[in-house]
């Protein structure tokens, strides 16, 4: 892996014949593209059944009315890409990314189109880690919208324990549980039991997404904590 400057590339993310361009706190770098095997465990599974599951339900089972208001939600809400910049994806993609943390997390699907033009509101939680019994301690905002009505949650992701020198994870996280918003709100902090066994120091990065009742869901915020004996 090598870091550059560059006065012809400010910018950039992807592969492109062999190279793989990315950044990280050190800057921007260049490394050789790898093509990873087909990943085959249970979860990676089940989410690329979800994906399937929605793109069939998306055209056998939409109708042509729902796929239109999508599309239309599409077309008013950006999302950030890699770099941070905005791009709008189209309604199916739209759906899919609503619905597969939803299937994950058991929550029901939503067919129906968001009518708020807006991605939804995540307050940076934060957490801590307990390596005596393998849970993390989670504490969010429970004034956000996905915390005030049935349907909403907060949905926590890990990583595996790595070392204390490790400042970047990029993934796989693993599903490890949710907070279910609710007419009276969830009380914080939450305690989510650990996909994966830690011992005291060892470092764990977590992702949470936010969904709201109407399917709309938050850009991801990552954090990362050393778990306490």
């Amino acid at each position: 892996m090598a870091l550059f400057k560059s006065a012809l590339i400010t910018q950039a993310s992807g592969s492109i014949f062999g190279m793989t361009f990315s950044h990280n706190r050190g800057g921007a770098y260049i490394r050789a593209r790898t093509v990873p095997t087909n990943p085959g465990s249970a979860y990676q599974s089940a989410v690329r059944g979800f994906l399937s599951q929605l793109v069939n339900h998306w055209q056998d089972t939409l109708t042509p009315e729902e796929r239109e208001a999508w599309q239309y939600y599409a077309e008013n809400v950006s999302v950030p890409n890699a770099l941070g910049d905005p791009v709008f994806l189209s309604g199916l993609n739209h759906y899919v990314r609503a619905n597969v943390p939803r299937l994950q997390a058991g929550l029901t699907r939503v067919d129906v189109a968001p009518v708020t033009f807006n991605l939804a509101l995540l307050t940076n939680p934060s957490f801590t880690a307990d390596a005596s019994d393998d849970d993390a301690d989670v504490a969010f905002t429970n004034t956000d919208e996905w915390a005030t009505a049935v349907g909403g949650a907060l949905l926590c992701f890990f990583s595996r324990p790595v070392g204390k020198t490790i400042n970047y994870f990029k993934g796989p996280y693993r599903y490890a549980g949710k907070v279910a918003g609710a007419v009276v709100p969830p009380t914080t902090p939450a305690t989510i039991a650990l996909p994966f066994e830690v011992a005291e120091g060892h470092r764990i990065f977590g992702k949470f997404l936010a969904t709201t009742a109407d399917g709309r869901l938050s850009v991801p915020f990552r954090g990362s904590t050393d778990a306490a004996a």
